[in-house]
Parts: structure tokens; C-alpha cells; sequence
């Protein structure tokens, strides 16, 4: 079935005091998304820094979406650590609630939370955490949506639980036969009309080609791509424009669910 409408989201925040992580400013892809995923300190991010996405994302009417990762600075969190699952949970309340705040500061709420990288796909297939992580939510954050991929263990427990829940179709990710992103810790210069074209054909088909050249099913209600990927602007343009040629609206996430 054709996608008619979708939110676009991207990570955004993901530099340190003098450092940033990406060719083009947060600043000139804001006004591009829906949805904003914003680093809170762990994987990327300061107080400012956070402050001033989050700020941004207020003005230009983007959801506002914790980005908690690995206590990884070093390596972006894309490394995996061991960790409790209470410990690593504890970690995730922490940074949601400083997001949190600041969108409190600039008349936000907080629209979602987005776990990071190698969080992320640890989520995916680790029901134990996943199920911790959404009773969370239910406990805190009962209206807040979760993001993920709708194969994981996150989207089934989220869905079973009654937590709002937004799949993601990854613009700039190769995808592997099990419908699953590749997760990969670098990435190079992508051809935007290439990048397009995969959205496009997502929306309108519900298939992707995976690395090994077979075509699965893929189901979402968010395009995702990364402000560290070289040609961030030009890809979100690309897709932009190819979505409006083939009527797939933008639109935000509490139009999708329903609210």
C-alpha cells in the first residue's frame, strides 16, 4: 500500500563545544524535516549546543525527539557497551530528561525519543531491554512516541504495550534481507537522486533493494537520514522534491497518529 504521508527525521546536535560532526549546519536542515532528533550529551551534544537545537527546532515548528545514545563520545555511540539493563536504561531517563527541559524552555514538548546508533540497534534485538525501556515511557512518558524499525524488538513491545510508536524507513542506511538496517560506523558521499529514488520507490512500492539485490517489505511512517552524512542538504532536497512530484505529503508526527 502507498505511503501518502510521512514525517522526515534527522539527528541533529551531533557536535562538542569547538567540535562538530557534519558539513552542513544543523541550522540550514531544520527548516527541511519534521522531526528533529536531538543529541543529549552521551554520543554528542552540550548544554548550548542542545539549547540551540532545540531552540531552533521550536521556531521552525519541528518535533522536538531525545537522541540518547552510549556514554560514547569517543566513538559517536556507535560502539556497543556492556552495560544492565537498568544501568543503561538509567542512562537513557537521564538524557531524555535534559531534553526534556529544554524544550519546557522554548514552550516545546517533547514529541519523541529516539534511541542512537549502536543503542539503537541494540534495542532492536534485545527484548529484555527493549520491554525495560518502554515500561519507561509508560511510566513517564505515556503520550511521547518511540522511534524504530518495524523489524524489532522495540516496535512489537512498544505496539503491545500501547506506547505510540513511529517506524522508520533509513533514506542514507543499506538494508539487509531481514528488512534490518546494516548498521555501519561510516558512511561515504551518497548520490542524492539515488537516495531519492529508494525513498520514492519505499513510499510508493513498500519494497527495498537490499544489499544482496533482493527486494523485501518495509513499513514506516518516518523517513530517516543523518546531518553527518556528506550531502545531508542535498539529499533532504532530493528527497523533498521527488516526494511532492509523486504526492507524498510531509506532515507531522501527531498528524500520523492521529491526534
Amino acid at each position: 500500500m502507498a505511503v501518502e504521508a510521512i514525517d522526515i527525521n534527522c539527528d541533529m546536535g551531533e557536535g562538542f563545544g569547538a567540535w562538530q560532526l557534519r558539513e552542513t549546519d544543523d541550522e540550514a536542515l531544520i527548516k527541511l524535516i519534521s522531526s528533529a532528533n536531538i543529541a543529549t550529551g552521551f554520543h554528542a551534544g552540550d548544554p548550548s549546543l542542545m539549547d540551540r537545537t532545540v531552540r531552533m527546532a521550536a521556531e521552525h515548528g519541528v518535533g522536538v525527539g531525545a537522541h540518547p545514545g552510549y556514554r560514547d563520545l569517543q566513538g559517536f555511540g556507535r560502539r556497543r557497551i556492556d552495560g544492565s539493563t537498568a544501568e543503561l536504561v538509567n542512562d537513557i531517563v537521564y538524557q531524555v530528561g535534559a531534553i526534556r527541559e529544554f524544550a519546557k524552555r522554548h514552550g516545546a514538548h517533547l514529541q519523541h525519543v529516539k534511541p542512537h546508533g549502536a543503542l539503537y540497534m541494540e534495542l532492536a534485538g534485545n527484548a529484555e531491554f527493549s520491554d525495560a525501556f518502554v515500561r519507561y515511557m509508560r511510566a513517564v512518558q505515556p503520550e511521547t512516541a518511540i522511534f524504530c524499525m518495524s523489524v524489532s524488538a522495540t516496535y512489537e513491545i512498544a505496539k503491545a504495550a500501547g506506547q505510540p510508536v513511529i517506524r522508520e524507513f533509513y533514506a542514507d542506511r543499506d538494508y539487509g534481507d531481514d528488512g534490518a538496517i546494516v548498521f555501519t560506523r561510516r558512511v561515504g558521499r551518497l548520490d542524492p537522486e539515488a537516495v531519492a529514488e529508494k525513498v520514492v520507490k519505499a513510499c510508493l512500492d513498500g519494497t527495498v533493494t537490499t544489499v544482496s539485490g533482493k527486494e523485501v517489505d518495509v513499513e514506516f511512517e518516518s523517513i530517516c537520514f543523518h546531518s553527518d552524512t556528506l550531502g545531508s542538504k542535498e539529499i533532504v532536497e532530493a528527497m523533498r522534491r521527488r516526494l511532492k512530484e509523486n504526492g507524498v505529503r510531509v506532515v507531522p508526527v501527531s498528524k500520523l497518529l492521529g491526534r
